[in-house]
């Protein structure tokens, strides 16, 4: 335990154990404050065990458990409370420096100049200097800056993002309550069918396929807000907008899809587009990506995948069959050094599915390379850059050298979501994951991308989830319990070659939950069925059926338990 003093009544520390309490007891300290939630690592003491030690020795306790990176205006308050006048506290975390941003921020918040507070962090050895970015709209909301803020419409119903999910939760709703009130917050002009963008890269579908204008999309009875969400304000029923303007709601369902964190990897921004470097989950990108593949006749080809979750589990290897299909149709499969590195350890998280996955992998002489996380790119030079762990067992970094280079960037909720009280420690909405409705505040629901059920992201999902959040929701306003769940089903069309498509469907656990017959389309076989499903029947089912309301082998009531 490294101790080191912000004031002379407060120290921060890296992980306590039992051992040090003695000398902090030495020291004075009265009362200690754990900001790490348990099972962090494997090696953490248990809180339960080290509050009781502790409490044996004459301290006072408190858990306010936190992860950095979703540090929110309802954690510095609690923190905040834990700060008693007069005594002598130490907080702690792994390394000091998530207790030592939840300090500052409560100084903050109390009045004290950030300034002020950078500097004692500094002269006690942490480095806050991006605080007032990286924390602008916590410090916002924590000194009183949004409670002036004009209130400009109250909405009964307000549904943040008018994307797949909340364009089609408004619909359903509409279509079981034609005279709701419903208003959608989306900046976007431009609406885009994101499961084609494989086929764009795949040489299948014209970008335009995948694009339609946001008010063609619009249900016509909901008011469009054409803006984006800096705040969510649960306890006050309020969101606020870019604008500095401010909605209030009665209920509120929050769907605004994953942030793609490019700048996440050093290089990337400055080089995508160019230098063969490319994605399809960019929109602009995924024509760059198909005049790649046709450009490379010999060479290297390295296909990434960050750590889940992300949108679309399959995409990042679905890039990889459709270019090796190519490759092996034009006789330049064998000139063509494939590689697949994958953070995680496995193809697929569904294991039936991977045998009939491993069967293309070797057909196309490619190389899978498990504990890969991309973390630098440097495109003129044709330079990847993985962490991984070496043969030593210790973590290492290796180069990989590339003429073709699919990215797939790390994923999160966006900051508005990750900094409010709405998430929960891993930055999701939190929601129970059966009715979708919020774990916390009972007038909110989440769908789609941006909620903690632990099912796959997919536009299938958000199929099932829409039908069940807009009978839970409904229920709601009639004052009766939730009676609808969601079984975590998602669907995955993995397009294992042009013509054949490995068709996963699943639930919670793994699942598996096929919505055809086995003998029509069995799922863990490659099926030109599931070819003519993804390829013609799935876009048409996606802007006429799914965003209409008009709800395909999708029944809430035979879900009632």
């Amino acid at each position: 335990m490294q101790t080191r003093t912000l004031t002379p009544l407060f120290t921060v520390s890296d992980q306590v154990t039992v051992a040090d309490l003695p000398a902090l007891q030495a020291e004075g300290v009265q009362v200690l404050v754990c900001n790490r939630p348990d099972a962090e690592t494997p090696d953490q003491p248990a809180w339960s065990e080290l509050a009781q030690a502790a409490q044996a020795v004459g301290m006072q306790v408190h858990s306010v458990p936190v992860a950095q990176d979703t540090i929110n205006a309802a954690d510095v308050r609690a923190f905040a409370d834990t700060l008693q006048e007069g005594l002598h506290i130490h907080a702690f975390c792994r390394s000091g420096a998530r207790t030592t941003h939840l300090w500052a921020l409560a100084r903050i918040a109390a009045g004290q100049t950030q300034a002020d507070v950078i500097t004692a962090a500094k002269d006690a050895g942490y480095d806050l200097s991006n605080m007032s970015t990286r924390y602008a709209s916590v410090i916002r909301e924590l000194t009183g800056a949004l409670d002036e803020l004009p209130v400009i419409q109250h909405c009964p119903l307000l549904i943040i993002g008018g994307g797949a999910a909340g364009i089609s939760v408004a619909s359903s709703l509409l279509k079981r309550a034609p005279g709701l009130q419903i208003s959608i917050v989306e900046p976007s002009g431009e609406h885009w069918y994101q499961p084609g963008f494989t086929l764009v890269g795949g040489g299948v579908f014209k970008l335009a396929k995948t694009r339609r204008s946001e008010a063609s999309l619009m249900p016509k009875q909901v008011t469009w807000i054409r803006n984006a969400v800096t705040h969510i304000l649960p306890e006050q029923n309020q969101v606020v907008l870019g604008d500095d303007t401010k909605l209030s709601y009665e209920r509120l369902v929050v769907c605004p899809g994953l942030k793609l964190n490019w700048g996440g990897i050093p290089g990337l921004e400055d080089t995508l587009g160019q230098n063969g470097v490319t994605s399809n989950y960019r929109s602009d990108l995924a024509p760059y990506t198909w005049e790649l593949v046709q450009g490379l006749k010999q060479g290297k080809a390295v296909f990434t995948q960050p750590a889940m979750p992300i949108k679309c589990a399959g995409a990042p290897q679905k890039a990889m069959y459709l270019s090796c299909d190519h490759w092996l149709k034009q006789g330049l499969i064998k000139n063509i050094d494939v590689r697949f590195c994958n953070a995680g350890g496995v193809l697929f998280g569904v294991k039936d599915y991977v045998p009939a996955l491993m069967q293309y992998v070797e057909r196309y002489g490619a190389k899978l390379q498990f504990g890969h996380t991309l973390v630098k790119v440097d495109g003129p030079n044709k330079l990847a850059t993985f962490a991984t762990i070496g043969a030593d067992g210790q973590p290492t970094q290796v180069e990989e050298r590339f003429d073709l280079l699919h990215v797939v960037p790390p994923q999160c909720a966006p900051d508005f979501i990750r900094n409010s009280s709405v998430a929960d420690r891993a930055g999701w909405v939190a929601v129970h994951q059966g009715t979708l409705q919020h774990a916390r505040y009972a007038n909110i629901w989440s769908l789609g991308d941006v909620c903690s059920a632990p099912n796959a992201k997919t536009a299938a999902a958000v199929r099932k989830q829409a039908p069940i959040v807009a009978c839970n929701l409904l229920a709601d306003i009639s004052r009766q319990q939730a009676p609808y769940h969601y079984d975590g089903y998602g669907a995955c069309p993995l397009t294992v070659e042009k013509g054949r498509v490995v068709m996963a469907e699943f639930s919670y656990g793994g699942k598996l939950a096929p919505s055809l017959p086995q003998w029509l389309m069995p799922g863990t076989k490659p099926t030109w069925l599931g070819w003519l499903l993804k390829a013609v029947f799935m876009p048409t089912l996606y802007f006429h059926f799914m965003l209409k309301g008009r709800e395909v082998m999708v029944n809430p009531e035979k879900t009632l338990r």
